[in-house]
């Protein structure tokens, strides 16, 4: 099969699809000072968030974070969520459903934290996790600042270009 072959069939449009906005926040401006807008709804200040962010994405656990911001891991767990990251739920898949129909009054508080195993600390922090999302904006905030130097959108055009002129080349 040539590559005449594999092309056949394609079609160029007059249109491309709107994707909106590019999600790329390249600006200057450390971490902590991104938060400051959030600080009202941390469950810590702006320092410490940034803390236990810049932790947490170094590769310490999310206790080691909290200890090294100088709170409560409970806290960094709550913090980190409310900030976009993942995997600060202390529990899986199934029993996050469990804690779902405890919320719903499907089942009842003892039922729920019998099923799922999980300690108080931990059940609270599941409950905590279900019921707030991330703040809007902090996501963006936070990939901002731990974005790699360097225009993002530069790269990537840069990037597509060379593909695209292999590809010609192929032709």
């Amino acid at each position: 099969m040539t590559l005449s072959d594999i092309a056949a069939g394609l079609e160029v449009t007059a249109e491309q699809r709107d994707r909106g906005v590019a999600a790329v926040d390249d600006t200057d401006g450390d971490l902590r000072e991104r938060l400051v807008p959030f600080a009202d709804d941390l469950p810590c200040d702006p320092t410490s968030a940034a803390t236990v962010v810049e932790s947490f994405t170094a590769g310490a656990s999310v206790g080691d974070a909290g200890r090294d911001a100088g709170v409560a891991p409970v806290t960094a767990a709550k913090t980190l969520h409310l900030l976009g990251l993942d995997g600060v739920s202390p529990l899986g898949p199934t029993a996050r459903d469990v804690v779902g129909d405890w919320l719903t009054a499907d089942l009842s508080r003892s039922d729920a934290k019998a099923l799922t195993g999980a300690s108080e600390t931990e059940f609270a922090l599941a409950a905590f996790v279900e019921t707030h999302d991330p703040l809007d904006g902090a996501v963006e905030a936070v990939e901002g600042a731990l974005s790699p130097a360097g225009d993002a959108t530069v790269r990537k055009r840069d990037e597509l270009g060379e593909t695209m002129s292999d590809v010609g080349d192929l032709l």
